[in-house]
């Protein structure tokens, strides 16, 4: 009688009380006895991280923190520095005067040993930081720390890392949000950071807290939003880019005191600083994620393990509940798409080929397009760390070179590479594959060809939407059917429910607009196919698509929002239109220049079409889009001279010189790519291309005239949904199929059951007039905007502090539920209050805005600091000086005599965040007209010469060098930046002594630097 397999249980190498991430935590939830202020909460913490290990040190001034950080550096180091030696770390080196935060960073992540000249002659290697011996670094727990650059702060928690501040903790009292703990640590970057020895600059990690949320992020997430907000922008890089922690299997652990016992133990916190960030050649300091941590350590776990269990060159064999009864060698890790997959890979293959028993390590992607796209964001990682090819040649001369150990090529290369090669000694080395999306082309037969040629091999895949037996589709090698077979166990999920409910990944709303009906009665497939391929081509068709687009386009992608994105003003967000073959693309884009022949140049989209030979109009079984390569010379001429001509006009609108031969068709690809991703494509029309593993964050909006399903689907809605701000709320998708079926069905096979209900938005009714929610009612927009009537008529007259409070509250809640409504055509004249009424309203909650920000302005707490202010919503309906110009050339029309147009100005300036700063210029214009006036002419020249009036004022009143603040003006007109970092903002300034008492200097800088910025802000975009 056959005995059953059992289950084997293996010896884990990286499990348990080394593991960065805890395999599962349960949180010891205690009902609190009474109420806890912020300082309770703060000794609580540092009791918890005493338990931790941590040293608690009382340190509260400059002079102990230096004293204490020679100490450290000297155990370290096992040397006791001399006052000489110990004066030259510190001034070239630890606080030099002329490096911030990004040097300061840099320092951690790269250059963390100090080649010391000693005082008798010889030099020797100081460390600030151990990162092969990662508990040899000392840790300590500071508070309330003082200091004082432009104002008086007092830090909350600092943890100190052999003396140096690399983590600083910012809590609040429970009940207050925790955005409000982020904007403390914006005014202390803006207000004492650098003051003293600028030490503090060193802080790699923050952590917010109100006890009850806890989130962490990185010091440049932090930076990047101060900056690129003082643009009057908005920036990638914000209060979005926090992140949460969680265990292995996903369970957010948010609360402080459980966050302390699992972040905050000393082997998590001391990994995540010297193993889990990277700091990016863009000098971005990315910090990764618990889920993100947990996947790489799986896999250099499996790495580990098959190698001493010899269970190299084979897939695991698992029982029917996932249980390994024969070890392998890989596994596969689900993360869902746009979770940060290639982060993730570039740490593993970084981390694998540092291991001594590997020789190396291939990233194998499965399109032209993804080699070139991961090789640039593996060189973004770390400048030389991978290497790309452009040949199999190539990559036969990197596989044989011992210095490349990581290397990234594409399926095809490898297989002819393979083909070309037998026998040849790479395949006896010992190497790790990594398959990035691993569900497309590797089940075939060159997958099989891969592991059949290497001899000692691990393997592993990432995908983001694996293929089960459910949706394995008919067909191919029967053993190699799932995601499973190809790779053995699955190591590690994140489903998009998982990065959704982290808000590390926006829902998606989805519009159904029916304009595809078919003949009841239709029960033959194929019968039902020709009939679905002439309707859908009919030109009546084509033509109420492309108007429903045209019409909708700006409210779909909030086309009257500004936004800043790698120091660009942007204006809304950009599109994709996926359509079902070639034919119809060439008949889609016809009919949108047609159309758009007879619009104004100011509502024409700039539209961009791509496609080549493939199989692209075919539906497959399993849900897969059909590879689209570079090759165009299998289109018919018709096509591809209808592309030749559609190139034609991108290379007249760019000014590019692209064509459809293979070479430069693949130039133009990347061109496209690129143009895309900084949103100077409107709208780009696809068969298969762009719709898998193309990120852009600007994209919001996916227009869908293709039948979709199961991958296929999830992956094509997924290019709409990459966070970028508060403004971005969601990916807007608008079929003009019914595929309402095939997405919940996709997104029940890739979430759970349950997802539609978390991946999908609410109906416009729910948002509208309200909804339930675990027996709680929401309230929506029509009881929000009844409340505001009746508790604040116009006009309004807010007495008392917490008045002022309900107020923020309420407007800044209506502002949330009306970004998501203006995206629903049903809102358009439902709005309810007028546009005038809007603009009080939205003048009071400005006014309210900067009389709370100017009383926060170094305090160390203050009585408002549970108010949170939308301004990104606010500046979503941002004015331009163009509007104002009209209606002052209305005014001059009247002859000066309609004075209700005047208070038509006066309350669109007063609503408007961007023209606020140019009232006083504004209202001086208007007091100048007379008959004679050109208003649009004069306007500029008024305008230029108060701007150089205004500036040479400045330069009076600072003493600041003349030409070298004109110029450094020009070039922040220019680029659309104020820098005010680097050698051009200090070359400004009037000498004066780098090191003094009183800050002196750097005082000098903040004075300076905001009267430029006000002179920037009047003057930017007129």
């Amino acid at each position: 009688m056959n005995k059953e397999k059992q289950p084997i249980h293996y010896n884990m190498v990286i499990e348990g009380g080394s593991s960065t991430v805890v395999a599962e935590y349960t949180a010891e939830y205690k009902t609190a006895q009474k109420y806890q202020s912020e300082a309770d909460l703060e000794a609580a913490f540092i009791k918890l991280l005493q338990n931790n290990g941590y040293e608690y040190i009382k340190i509260k001034t400059q002079d102990d923190l230096l004293k204490n950080l020679r100490v450290q550096l000297s155990k370290l180091n096992d040397y006791n520095f001399s006052d000489n030696e110990w004066k030259q770390i510190l001034n070239t080196y630890l606080a030099n005067q002329n490096e911030r935060t990004k040097e300061k960073i840099r320092k951690i992540q790269e250059d963390f040993i100090y080649n010391l000249k000693c005082d008798n002659g010889n030099t020797k290697n100081i460390y600030i930081i151990d990162k092969k011996n990662i508990h040899n670094n000392f840790l300590q727990v500071i508070n309330q720390y003082e200091t004082e650059g432009n104002y008086k702060n007092i830090y909350d928690v600092t943890v100190l890392v052999n003396g140096l501040p690399l983590v600083h903790c910012e809590l609040k009292r429970r009940g207050v949000s925790i955005r409000e703990a982020f904007n403390q640590i914006d005014r202390y970057r803006r207000d004492s950071f650098w003051s003293e020895s600028g030490l503090f600059e060193y802080a790699q990690l923050f952590v917010i807290s109100n006890g009850t949320h806890t989130k962490y992020y990185s010091n440049t997430t932090r930076q990047t939003h101060i900056k690129e907000r003082q643009i009057a922008g908005k920036t990638s890089d914000s209060f979005e880019f926090t992140s949460w922690w969680a265990d292995a299997k996903n369970k957010r652990i948010a609360d402080l005191m459980d966050f302390g016992k699992t972040f905050f133990s000393k082997h998590t916190l001391l990994a995540v600083l010297t193993k889990y960030c990277v700091f990016t050649t863009e000098e971005r300091l990315l910090v990764m994620r618990p889920y993100q941590i947990a996947a790489t350590e799986k896999i250099l776990n499996k790495i580990e393990l098959s190698t001493n269990y010899n269970a190299l060159s084979k897939v695991d064999k698992l029982d029917k509940d996932n249980n390994i009864l024969e070890l392998g060698c890989g596994g596969y890790i689900w993360h869902t798409t746009g979770s940060g997959k290639t982060l993730t890979s570039f740490k593993t293959a970084q981390l694998a080929s540092k291991l001594d028993y590997i020789d190396k390590v291939l990233f194998v992607v499965d399109r032209k397009d993804l080699d070139h796209q991961t090789t640039r964001e593996y060189d973004k990682f770390e400048k030389g760390a991978a290497n790309g090819n452009t040949s199999t040649e190539k990559l036969k001369k990197q596989l044989e070179d011992p210095n490349a150990n990581i290397i990234i090529t594409t399926i095809q290369k490898l297989d002819r590479f393979i083909n070309k090669n037998k026998g040849h000694t790479v395949f006896n080395g010992h190497i790790v594959i990594i398959f990035d999306e691993c569900h497309r082309s590797q089940f075939g037969n060159m997958h099989a060809e891969i592991i059949k040629s290497f001899k000692n091999y691990h393997i592993f895949g990432f995908t983001g939407t694996p293929i089960f037996a459910k949706n394995a589709g008919g067909g191919g090698n029967p053993h190699l059917k799932t995601t499973q077979q190809a790779f053995g166990e699955k190591l590690h999920s994140y489903t998009i429910v998982d990065a959704i409910n982290d808000e590390n990944v926006l829902p998606f709303r989805i519009d159904y607009v029916d304009t595809l009906k078919m003949k009841e009665g239709i029960k033959d497939k194929k019968v039902m196919a020709i009939d679905i391929k002439k309707a859908e081509n009919a030109p009546e068709r084509i033509r109420g698509v492309v108007e429903y687009i045209l019409s909708h386009f700006n409210d779909k992608t909030k086309r009257n929002n500004f936004y800043q994105l790698k120091e660009r003003r942007l204006l809304g967000f950009n599109s994709i239109f996926a359509v079902s073959s070639i034919e119809t693309a060439k008949k889609y884009y016809a009919e949108f220049q047609k159309q758009m022949a007879e619009l104004p140049e100011a509502q024409k989209l700039k539209t961009a079409l791509i496609y080549s030979f493939g199989a692209n109009e075919e539906e497959q079984e399993d849900g897969l889009l059909p590879d689209e390569d570079f090759d165009t010379s299998g289109l018919d001429k018709n096509s591809r001279d209808f592309l030749e001509s559609a190139i034609k006009d991108y290379n007249k609108y760019f000014k590019t010189n692209y064509d459809a031969s293979s070479d430069k068709f693949q130039n133009y690809y990347q061109d496209l790519s690129l143009k895309v991703k900084n949103r100077e494509v409107d709208l780009l029309i696809v068969c298969n291309m762009f719709l898998t593993g193309f990120d852009a964050v600007t994209l919001n909006t996916l227009w869908v005239d293709k039948n979709l399903q199961q991958h296929g689907l999830l992956q094509a809605f997924s290019r709409t949904n990459r966070i970028l701000n508060s403004v971005k709320a969601f990916g807007n998708i608008v079929c003009f199929r019914d595929l309402e079926q095939a997405a919940n069905d996709a997104i029940s096979l890739f979430g759970n059951k349950d997802a539609c209900g978390i991946v999908l938005l609410k109906s416009y009714k729910e948002y509208y007039e309200g909804w339930e929610n675990g027996g709680q009612h929401q309230r929506g927009y029509k009881e929000l905007i009844a409340e505001l009537t009746e508790k604040f008529p116009l006009p309004i007259n807010i007495i008392g502090d917490q008045s002022e409070k309900e107020f923020i509250r309420l407007y800044g809640a209506i502002l949330k539920v009306k970004n998501i409504l203006t995206s629903f055509d049903d809102f358009a004249d439902n709005e309810i209050l007028s546009e005038r009424e809007f603009q009080d309203y939205q003048s009071v909650y400005i006014d309210l805005y900067h009389k709370l920000r100017k009383s926060k302005d170094g305090d160390k707490e203050n009585i408002n600091d549970d108010i949170v202010f939308e301004m990104e919503l606010v500046k979503q309906v941002e004015l331009n000086i163009d509007y104002i110009l009209i209606l002052v050339a209305k005014y001059y029309k009247t002859n000066m005599q309609d004075k209700e147009i005047l208070t038509t100005i006066e309350k669109a300036i007063n609503s408007s965040l961007e023209l606020r700063s140019k009232k006083e210029l504004i209202e001086n214009f208007i007091n100048t007209i007379n008959n004679e006036t050109k208003v649009y002419e004069d306007w500029h020249k008024f305008a230029a010469e108060n701007k150089i009036k205004d500036l040479e004022q400045i330069i009076k009143e600072e003493n600041l060098k003349e030409q070298e603040t004109k110029k450094f003006m020009d070039n922040a007109f220019r680029d659309a930046e104020l820098k005010s970092a680097g050698q051009a903002f200090a070359a400004i300034l009037p000498p004066s002594p780098m090191f003094s008492k009183d800050n002196a200097r750097a005082k000098k800088k903040i004075a300076v630097l905001e009267k430029l910025r006000a002179f920037f802000d009047k003057y930017s975009g007129v």
